[in-house]
């Protein structure tokens, strides 16, 4: 059964999912469409919605930016290229593999998104490379697993929001400590049973596509476009200096990017002496930033990797202002609002986080962003909880769930970790599908019974 539904789902997203940007546009087309026909909004309104909105993203459409560039230039350099060959020596069999990828970037996924996502690519770049028997789509998407416990762990949005104070539903719910959220029974159980239970769900996914699909490093271009990068070329710069210009003895001065370098780690370690354990995005960046100035050694050499690397932000770079366009249209129009309200309309005590966590994960299709949906749903669902009698913590964690749960077909996410894998979405999206409805079963009983 498992087999016959993996394929069913393969094989048609294979067939009709189109390139991430056409599926972008499609979905622009489609909430245009569902704003006239379920709210007062008129057509020229929701183009307004959508123009406004266009660049509201600007600023975590870098960021992501720099997380592909950032990760690719770190990947890239001689120390971690070792670093990673050798964890990937662990796996023997394509199984190993399997279940090592998934493990490893779900861990990576609780500490940080988006570190998580970088790893999860890199990782199985050099998979494929030890084990060139595994099927190089199911390793990717194995990693993009991971994003389904992100937003139960250290960087999960909704649960720092509400404990942060003077956060915009504070009047209303006050401030909710992790206590209460990220280290409360039911999200603990959900997080452990993901991380047991998704290694062995894509181990047998391995043996369900066993047969039907061959996997040859030698033979396949995609795979050797996706791993040729890890080829680094550790040739040193001629010793002879004398027919160097000054430009070019800077340009290849270890001394210079030692001196930069070692300015990033100490802001670095005093980031996190007065911060704490704050692994944001940012912080993730500077940190992959100036270690690949360190690990690349010379100026010349780290900006010969960053203009390789630059060629896989394209897709960020174009595709995150359509889906700022369409959550402007959702919120504006009213159209999120009008879908959470008949959730709560049809939930009562005991279902209401269940629904709560449906509701978010359709909602995060349209507004692939766990800050952004907070803002859209927690002052429709907080009240609605409180006039229910239903925790308001959990109803929290119920949205947060939601906004995991359908990353798996959401393509949004899925950009950084392509862009470096070097796959289309097509590609992986039928295995995480698996994930995603996998997933319902611990996220349920976490949410209705604990």
């Amino acid at each position: 059964m498992l087999k016959a539904i993996t394929l069913f789902f393969d094989r048609l997203v294979q067939r009709y999912l189109p390139d991430a940007f056409l599926f972008a546009i499609i979905l622009t087309i489609a909430v245009f469409l569902l704003g006239i026909g379920l709210t007062d909004s008129s057509p020229m309104q929701m183009v307004q919605f959508w123009g406004d909105g266009f660049w509201n993203l600007l600023a975590f459409a870098m960021q992501m930016s720099l997380i592909v560039v950032t990760g690719y230039v770190l990947a890239n350099s001689p120390f971690f290229e070792s670093v990673l060959a050798k964890l990937a020596r662990l796996a023997k069999t394509p199984g190993k593999a399997i279940m090592l990828v998934s493990f490893v970037t779900a861990i990576a996924c609780l500490i940080n998104y988006g570190f998580g996502l970088v790893i999860g690519a890199l990782f199985a770049r050099h998979l494929i490379r030890q084990v060139p028997t595994t099927s190089y789509r199911l390793l990717v998407a194995s990693a993009y697993g991971g994003m389904l416990v992100w937003h139960g762990g250290l960087s999960g949005s909704i649960p720092l929001t509400i404990a942060t104070p003077g956060h915009f539903l504070e009047d209303t719910l006050g401030t909710v400590p992790i206590t209460q959220t990220l280290l409360s029974a039911q999200n603990i159980f959900i997080v452990l049973a993901l991380l047991i239970t998704l290694p062995i769900l894509n181990y047998f996914l391995l043996k369900v596509i066993e047969g039907s699909e061959k996997t040859d490093l030698r033979r396949n271009p995609n795979l050797m476009a996706a791993t040729s990068s890890l080829e680094n070329e550790d040739s040193t710069d001629p010793e002879n200096d004398s027919d160097k210009t000054p430009a070019e003895r800077l340009e290849n001065s270890m001394l210079l990017s030692l001196i930069v370098g070692i300015m990033g780690l100490v802001f670095i370690v005093y980031h996190f002496v007065q911060n704490g354990l704050d692994l944001n995005i940012n912080i993730v960046n500077f940190i992959f930033l100036f270690l690949g100035i360190l690990f690349h050694k010379t100026p010349r050499r780290f900006l010969n990797s960053v203009s390789d690397a630059v060629k896989n932000a394209g897709g960020i770079i174009v595709q995150f202002p359509f889906y700022a366009g369409i959550m402007g249209m959702m919120v504006a129009s009213g159209l999120s609002e009008e879908m959470s309200l008949w959730f709560v309309s049809i939930s009562n005590e005991f279902t209401f986080p269940l629904f709560t966590f449906i509701s978010a994960g359709i909602v995060n299709f349209f507004v692939p962003s766990g800050g952004g949906q907070w803002a859209v749903q927690g002052p429709i669902m907080i009240p609605a909880a409180l006039e229910l009698g239903v925790d308001t913590a959990k109803t929290a964690m119920a949205v947060a769930w939601g906004d995991a749960w359908t990353n798996m077909i959401q393509p949004f996410w899925t950009l950084p970790l392509l862009a470096i894998a070097g796959l289309k979405v097509k590609d992986i999206i039928g295995f995480c599908v698996i994930a995603m409805l996998w997933s319902f079963i611990p996220i349920s009983i976490g949410l209705l019974f604990l």
